[in-house]
């Protein structure tokens, strides 16, 4: 079987911000984020990977960089596992976003979900290009080969989706939050989720926070599109 590590870029300034990244240039770690590679870094240090494949943006790239210190390895990109492209939606605040008609199809029925302007995408395309990478990648590594995909939120719920035979519809139930990795196996037949969304931390995120002020009901239920920032860090 060929093992795929699908591992998300640290936190960056929009994940805090709030702000749906997309394609948008210039969007790297911040400082938490920067901590956060460098632990998975460490922590992956002793698996022997056969690649590492980052998409093209900064993010990324600089999370990937993390995992190749040390190996004599060179880092490879392929746009195919870049980020969801949001179009209109890329650089707008989540907070307006979520008044937009297309957020409830995103949320609750997101195969239909396309993207508006020129430069957008239906989440079906992504998951459809996400999964052929994957594939190819497992294809030309070879069947003993593990491996280290580094992406974006959305790209590798949709992945963990049609690994675990889900409707892409039932993709925001997957959590996978910033420098989290989730694995993959491969076989002839189907693929094993043998993880996801270890951050290999305590078990403090899962204590419920403080009561908050009542919220408009529903809103809870919502999935951050682009990923969000993960759990609070203190």
């Amino acid at each position: 079987m060929t093992t795929v590590i699908l591992l998300r870029h640290g936190r960056t300034t929009a994940n805090t911000g709030g702000v749906l990244a997309g394609w948008s240039p210039g969007v790297e770690l911040d400082e938490t984020g920067q901590a956060q590679v460098a632990a998975v870094g460490q922590r992956l240090a002793p698996v022997p990977l056969a690649a590492v494949v980052s998409s093209p943006l900064d993010r990324c790239r600089q999370t990937a960089g993390a995992v190749l210190d040390g190996r004599e390895l060179e880092l490879r990109t392929d746009d195919r596992l870049g980020e969801a492209r949001y179009g209109d939606w890329t650089g707008r605040p989540l907070k307006e976003l979520v008044k937009e008609p297309l957020w409830k199809v995103v949320q609750q029925h997101p195969s239909a979900a396309v993207f508006p302007g020129p430069e957008g995408e239906g989440l079906a395309q992504t998951q459809a290009r996400a999964v052929a990478a994957v594939r190819e990648w497992n294809a030309r590594l070879g069947p003993d080969a593990v491996w280290l995909a580094c992406s974006h939120g959305d790209v590798i719920k949709a992945v963990l989706a049609d690994a675990l035979g889900l409707h892409l519809d039932a993709f925001q139930r997957i959590v996978v939050d910033p420098a989290s990795i989730s694995v993959v196996s491969y076989t002839e037949t189907r693929p094993f989720v043998v993880r996801v969304n270890d951050t290999g931390g305590d078990v403090a995120p899962l204590i419920p926070p403080k009561r908050r002020p009542r919220r408009r009901r529903g809103r809870d239920s919502d999935a951050v599109v682009g990923g969000g920032a993960g759990a609070a860090v203190s």
